[in-house]
């Protein structure tokens, strides 16, 4: 018997009417759909691709074992983070070895933060797979401000806003344009970061960035922790030509 396609399917930044043309074929004809979740949740990707999936197709939810319980810092957090995707990875590996394809859907893109890059690297040796891109979170959220990031020869940095204080405000000083990732609790060095660099005043927060609730407001107007879906935008030059 021939082993299943691992196909990696990115589901875009909110919107179900922003999955490409592909990612529908694909998630449609799936006979098992895996997502990521937590234990106690449907799953963001799972809930945007949802009009997409066959009742009749299997469903393989990947249930985190923590959030945000643990610290990225806690020597746990890898150990146990490494073992869920040992584990999610077999589970996946099975059905593929049994001969049937995988959809695994992720958030935005695949390869742009997402946790289906550790399922690909531990997968892709071993099986045909085939990756979908998707529209980006950042891209969905500058549309969603109505906010112009780079003109002419710009040069865009993406940050994690888990980075240490001093590296963030270096390349925020450095760059023309930024988008910064991954708040939660690092708000507030983040704005202080953004007001030494000088980027303070131009910097725009955006929550849920193309979903029904989403919106959008000047970074100082932001409380001291952001939801998961969330970032911020610090424009590059404006009226250059």
């Amino acid at each position: 018997m021939a082993a299943g396609t691992f196909y990696v399917v990115g589901v875009g930044p909110g919107d179900p009417e922003l999955l490409t043309m592909r990612a529908v074929r694909v998630i449609q004809n799936a006979p098992v759909v895996a997502y990521f979740c937590r234990h106690d949740k449907k799953g963001h990707a799972r809930t945007i691709a949802d009009r997409y999936i066959r009742p009749t197709t299997r469903e393989l939810r990947l249930a985190y074992p923590f959030t945000t319980e643990l610290s990225v810092a806690d020597p746990a957090y890898h150990t146990r983070m490494h073992a869920f995707y040992d584990k999610s990875a077999q589970d996946i590996s099975s059905i593929l070895t049994n001969g049937q394809d995988v959809v695994l859907l992720c958030e935005g893109d695949p390869f742009l933060y997402g946790s289906a890059m550790y399922l690909f690297d531990r997968l892709c040796s071993t099986f045909k797979t085939d990756v979908t891109p998707g529209i980006t979170a950042m891209s969905g959220c500058w549309a969603q401000a109505r906010q112009p990031m780079t003109h002419g020869d710009d040069v865009l940095c993406v940050l994690p806003a888990t980075l240490p204080e001093p590296e963030l405000e270096n390349w925020l000083e450095r760059a023309d344009a930024a988008v910064v990732m991954k708040i939660g609790r690092n708000m507030p060095k983040l704005q202080r970061a953004l007001a030494r660099s000088g980027r303070l005043d131009d910097a725009q927060y955006v929550e849920r960035g193309t979903q029904e609730n989403g919106f959008s407001h000047p970074v100082t107007d932001c409380a001291e922790k952001a939801p998961y879906f969330s970032l911020v935008l610090v424009p590059g030059r404006k009226g250059v030509r």
